[in-house]
């Protein structure tokens, strides 16, 4: 018992310390691993089953949409970059830049990728000729490099993994529709399959996509009441078509721009995940996005039958469709019940001896700690009842908590008040003016997360500047 103890010591208490706590969760469930270049990381086989089914769940529902995969390089040359000004000054600081071929200087340097929109520009100015060829609506799975200052495992890294959607359309309308179909997807995303409730809402002209005419997001918010911003879908309208002459020959024979959208979702994600549901005994995970949804954990399994039993036990979930493995390994019971907790994993099965005897399993939920005795007759129809229970709960448990620190502010002293003293999103008036955003970046170090979809009237001034509001927007400090 002395090492189950010790396996949860080696995690800090999140209440005393939420950034280590972040840390020796990644590191203690053996997500994430350091390596010889800074700011960079290997993702291990726990935390990259994690991104496999994020990529499978989104990719489906991507494909429902009409959507196409490709894949482009991941290098651009400077001249290509440079045709779009607002999009290279955006990405300026955290560009990383080959320079050299083998030991021969390249005659022009080439960008490793910070995100692929010049190259998708260049694709689209080649590939689309008449009104037939439109829609184009792609997407690639791959990593970009952005040379972060400050890094933090998943959260902020210089190279991550992601998936980019570009898309091209004949009409401003059709290419409005699939920016918005997109953020909606993103947020039934987070909300069905890994029980994050999001906030739906516009980003602000001053934190919108660096050439974008709008950038629509969701924002989720922390265990510690930071909030995260965990999609984006971007409309860039004929601006990026007008800087490439992506034209095409619409039906009345004339050449017209095309209109385009970008929208992305990244490993980030797997950082809200911790961050949202964990606790202090380590990662816990949503039945529908956990790579294993149940441990069958033998007691005595030396004793004849009990291992036999455990993977039939096993065999049964498998049948039902429930991702299972079996904890055969020489720990001690106790081990690998914390091992179980540390891991996220939602629910384990006990079965020992007596419990063969009495043609019985207990059942016992990561979230909740709750134990079901079940009939081992049963077992597989019990442990998908209580797998779709937890999933649902913890959805409950992350939209209670995102509301209970969700603040109003009418004034500025009341705003910097909360935002100071109390953790969370808060809601407040805004007239519309970059230098509000900028007083209350430098006063408070909060931003403008969106402005909501759905809009309320807290007061008819800017909470600021007292001028006449225009927005309500939600405020806070982010990751």
């Amino acid at each position: 018992m002395a090492k189950d103890k010790k396996m949860v010591e080696a995690i800090t208490s999140m209440e005393e310390d939420f950034a280590q706590w972040y840390t020796d969760v990644v590191k203690k469930a053996e997500l994430v691993d350091y390596t010889s270049v800074k700011g960079c990381m290997v993702i291990k086989p726990a935390g990259y089953a994690i991104w496999e089914n994020i990529q499978h769940e989104l990719d489906r529902r991507f494909k429902e949409t009409g959507v196409e995969n490709v894949y482009l390089p991941m290098f651009i040359p400077e001249s290509l970059l440079q045709k779009e000004k607002d999009h290279v000054e955006g990405f300026a600081p955290e560009v990383a830049w080959v320079t050299h071929g083998g030991l021969e200087p390249l005659q022009e340097r080439l960008c490793v990728r910070p995100t692929s929109e010049t190259l998708f520009c260049d694709l689209y100015a080649r590939d689309i000729q008449s009104h037939r060829d439109l829609p184009k609506v792609y997407n690639q799975w791959c990593s970009v490099v952005r040379w972060e200052k400050t890094t933090r495992p998943f959260l902020r890294s210089r190279e991550f993994l992601w998936q980019e959607g570009h898309t091209a359309h004949a009409t401003a309308e059709e290419a409005e529709e699939r920016t918005v179909q997109m953020l909606n997807l993103y947020a039934d995303f987070c909300e069905e399959v890994l029980a994050i409730p999001v906030i739906k809402g516009r980003k602000t002209d001053k934190e919108k996509f660096a050439g974008a005419e709008a950038t629509y997001t969701i924002e989720s918010l922390m265990h510690d009441g930071k909030a995260l911003q965990s999609g984006t879908s971007h409309n860039f309208g004929d601006g990026f078509a007008r800087a490439f002459d992506i034209q095409y020959t619409d039906k009345d024979n004339t050449l017209k721009y095309v209109h385009q959208t970008s929208w992305g979702m990244t490993t980030r994600m797997i950082g809200a995940i911790i961050m949202v549901h964990g606790d202090n005994s380590g990662l816990v995970l949503p039945p529908r996005i956990a790579p294993v949804q149940a441990v069958v954990i033998p007691i005595q399994q030396r004793k004849e039958g009990v291992l036999e039993k455990a993977f039939e036990l096993s065999d049964a979930l498998k049948a039902a469709g429930i991702r299972v493995k079996v904890d055969e390994t020489d720990k001690s019971p106790g081990f690998k019940f914390a091992e179980q907790e540390m891991r996220g994993i939602p629910i384990r099965i006990e079965c020992g001896p007596k419990d063969i005897e009495a043609n019985q399993a207990v059942i016992v939920r990561r979230d909740t700690r709750e134990k079901t005795v079940v009939s081992l007759d049963a077992l597989a129809e019990k442990a998908a009842e209580i797998l779709e229970n937890m999933q649902s709960d913890m959805l409950t448990r992350a939209r209670t908590h995102r509301d209970a620190h969700t603040y109003v502010a009418t004034d500025y002293e009341e705003f910097k008040q909360t935002v100071n003293e109390k953790p969370g999103f808060v809601k407040a008036m805004w007239c519309g003016c970059q230098e509000c955003e900028d007083k209350i970046k430098e006063d408070v170090q909060a931003t403008s997360r969106c402005i909501p979809f759905e809009q309320e009237t807290l007061s008819d001034k800017c909470v600021c500047c007292g001028r006449p509001a225009k927005k309500m927007v939600y405020w806070g400090r982010a990751y």
